[in-house]
């Protein structure tokens, strides 16, 4: 397992912009796929975007196509969410997540989960 620490989240307005980071431990980082989830109040946790192991392929929910780039340096031990066009509901506290297996995130049973970073889009 790796430990995961996210950070940059906050409270934005509709049409903004923030970027979220995430942090790992561990020596081994570029031998696990990173993904990103969300849960919003009520509601049950959602897959957001995955990044396989080198970086060389994306996945994006259909909610945040276009608006959203996941992408990892792996010398900083770091995988990065950039959120452009943000609506209200993107609204959600944002969880990072590792695996080696990028078929356990894809099920949302990744081996590693972050605390969470709370990201507020009013309108």
């Amino acid at each position: 397992q790796v430990q995961l620490v996210e950070s940059g989240g906050g409270l934005v307005q509709a049409g903004g912009s923030l970027r979220l980071s995430c942090a790992a431990s561990g020596r081994t980082f570029s031998s696990y796929a990173m993904g990103w989830f969300r849960q919003a109040p009520g509601k049950e946790r959602e897959f957001v975007a995955f990044i396989s192991w080198s970086g060389g392929s994306t996945y994006y929910a259909d909610s945040v196509k276009v608006r959203f780039t996941i992408s990892r340096d792996n010398a900083k031990n770091t995988v990065y969410l950039q959120m452009n066009s943000l609506k209200p509901d993107d609204t959600a506290v944002y969880y990072c997540a590792a695996d080696p297996s990028l078929g356990r995130l894809r099920v949302g049973v990744p081996s590693s989960w972050g605390q969470g970073t709370q990201v507020t889009v009013s309108s």
